[in-house]
Order: C-alpha cells, then structure tokens, then sequence
C-alpha cells in the first residue's frame, strides 16, 4: 500500500488561505485541503473545537495523527500563545516520513509561526521538544504499530491522515479501536471527514458524533467519548435505519 520509493517525492502547493502545503505523490493527494488552506483547516477542524470542549483542562495530551508538516501540532502551539493560555500540553505525534520532518526547519511557513520558528527547528532536528509548557514527540514509524506502545491517556485526536480511499488502514474500525484504547474517557477527536463509514467507525467505538460548523469552512467532524451540550448530534442508530448498506472500513479488506 506505502510507496517507499517515492516518498520523497513532493511539491509545493499554495492554499486558498495564502499558506503553503506540499502534494504528495506517494498519496496522490496534498497535505491539506488547498480550499481550506493549510493553516486556516488546522485551527477550524481541529484546534479551536478541541481546545474549546476541553478548556477546563490544566493539561492536555493530544495525540496528532500524523504529523507531516507538523501544522496541527504547531497551530496549537500558536493559539495556545496567541490567548495566553496556561494549559500544558504534551503532544505525542506519529509519523513514517522521516525526512519529511527533518525538512521542516526550511519550509515555508506562515508568519503566525514566527514565534515559535525555534521549536520547529528542534523538531526537525531532534524529532522532540520540551520546556515548561509543552513537549512535543514525534513517534518514528508505522501508526497502526506506534499507537497501541502508548502508555499516556489521550485528551484530544487530531485525526487528519490521509483520506480514507489513499491511507484506509488510518481510518478502519480496528485502528479507532486501538485508538480508543488509550483514551480517557472524555477524550474529544477531531477529523475532516465526514464519510458514513469513517462515523460509522467511531461509533462502533463508543464515540459519539457531532457535527462541526465553522466559518468560511466546509463541516467537518467532532467525535466524542461523552455526549456533549450545544453541538449537533448524530443519531447514528437513525442513519444506520435509513442507509442500511452502510459499513464501517474493516482491516481484512486492505490487507
């Protein structure tokens, strides 16, 4: 299924938001949707919601799936500052392209990250970060073997892999499960996609789904391990009756 041979293979794509991305064609797909722009896809799907449903949170773990660019990671690093946020937070982040994130300390990044450019380079150095507020881990490898290795309880997903039909086996029943297993029991996940079979995935999982709204942004989803106030839910039962052709995505199918 992975390309090793053209890994390295990659070029620049500038997004609507005026950020800068990278296709890839190992995935055939970019990093990021290029509608949305990198930046703006980041903060709108991921960290604002997160942050916003676990704001009475002193300390944060947050699992990034997976880190490519890293703009997840960062964007979360620059919010946090942005607000003067004093929440802790320790970010565990799988990622097999290796190179990729020794690249980093050159990309072209925008100027929101200027303040935080001496943690990218770290990154890209030593792959780890760390001081008084945040540490930042890049798990070297393959996700589906890194995830169930573990031992921290997970606050927050940022499920943003490659889509469903590029890198299924990030999106099965069974990598939820793994993933399930190391969350705390009002762990929130974030992702784009909003496919019958990915939700579907999630809610055989315990999760229960919401959609996400923001603005000048397509929806996207918020999956949650507690129901939540204030958002809208998915009656998953409801849209199981109605489209009973519907499956979650299952490993044996990919293998």
């Amino acid at each position: 299924m992975y390309n090793e041979k053209i890994r390295e293979e990659k070029k620049i794509v500038l997004c609507e938001d005026g950020t800068n991305t990278l296709f890839s064609y190992e995935f055939d797909e970019p990093y990021h949707s290029t509608k949305d722009g990198a930046l703006h896809e980041s903060l709108e799907k991921h960290v604002k919601p997160a942050l916003a449903l676990t704001k009475d949170k002193t300390q944060l773990t947050i699992l990034d799936i997976c880190f490519g660019l890293g703009y997840n990671t960062f964007a979360t690093l620059y919010y946090i500052e942005k607000h003067k946020l004093s929440t802790k937070v320790h970010i565990l982040s799988p990622e097999f392209d290796e190179g990729l994130v020794h690249s980093l300390a050159t990309f072209d990044y925008p100027p929101e990250f200027e303040n935080i450019k001496h943690i990218i380079k770290a990154i890209s150095q030593d792959l780890y970060y760390k001081d008084e507020q945040f540490r930042i881990e890049i798990l070297l490898g393959d996700a589906r073997k890194s995830i169930p290795q573990i031992k921290e309880k997970i606050d927050i997903v940022y499920q943003d892999a490659f889509s469903p039909s590029h890198n299924p086996l990030l999106w099965t029943t069974e990598y939820f499960r793994d993933v399930r297993a190391i969350c705390k029991e009002d762990a929130i996940l974030t992702t784009y996609s909003t496919a019958a079979a990915i939700r579907l995935g999630l809610y055989e999982n315990g999760f229960y789904i919401f959609v996400h709204r923001a603005e000048m942004m397509r929806y996207s989803t918020v999956a949650s391990l507690k129901m939540l106030e204030d958002m809208e839910y998915i009656d998953m039962e409801l849209k199981k009756q109605r489209n009973t052709e519907a499956r979650s995505m299952k490993d044996r199918d990919y293998q």
